[in-house]
């Protein structure tokens, strides 16, 4: 009897790891904010470009177990100094410049981040980029000339279904954590195209 007893409070313990988690994680992000959103960014967004090399092996059907682990650590730098913070503000800004009661409040929003933040950011992560990979502003301006726009046409299009949700529905505390989490699986739909 004692041994079913003590694997039942095993088994209730680990359901209960996933409320634990998300309380810690609910605590974090009440007294970290930012912190908390950055470390989320760092994390997932390593995640994601790990998952995407991961998927482009397969693909490619490579058996070589060498993976680059610059380009996890890359985007991690990214997520934590970057994404996190900025998104954090910027999701703010939206909500105290175009509150809830202006007509057409979710509409401005949209177009804001999409005419306005989606174009700047794509910027920013093609100059940071361009930066940890050590190379130099020739090589930017080429990647600027030749993956901008494509990339920004890309974002505009799979991105702003995903922004009309998270503005419009996803409460202002999780909106970073679910642009995140949309990413990672963003990063694994590109690798499974092989770009």
């Amino acid at each position: 009897m004692a041994p079913a007893a003590s694997r039942l409070r095993a088994e209730a313990g680990l359901g209960a790891l996933p409320r634990r988690a998300l309380a810690q994680y609910l605590l974090f992000l009440r007294l970290y904010p930012v912190l908390t959103k950055a470390a989320t960014s760092g994390i997932l967004s390593a995640l994601g470009n790990f998952l995407a090399q991961m998927i482009e092996k397969k693909r490619k059907k490579e058996n070589s177990r060498s993976l680059d682990v610059g380009g996890p650590l890359r985007y991690a730098v990214y997520g934590f100094f970057f994404t996190g913070p900025l998104s954090h503000f910027f999701y703010l800004f939206m909500e105290h410049w175009i509150p809830p009661e202006v007509p057409l409040a979710g509409l401005r929003r949209l177009l804001l981040d999409r005419l306005v933040f989606a174009p700047a950011f794509l910027l920013l992560f093609f100059l940071i980029m361009n930066f940890l990979e050590g190379k130099d502003t020739s090589a930017f301006a080429t990647k600027m000339r030749g993956g901008f726009w494509p990339a920004l046409r890309m974002n505009w299009r799979v991105w702003t279904p995903v922004q009309f949700i998270n503005i419009n529905y996803i409460p202002l505390k999780f909106r970073v954590l679910f642009a995140n989490l949309a990413a990672l699986f963003w990063y694994a739909y590109l690798a499974s195209l092989g770009k």
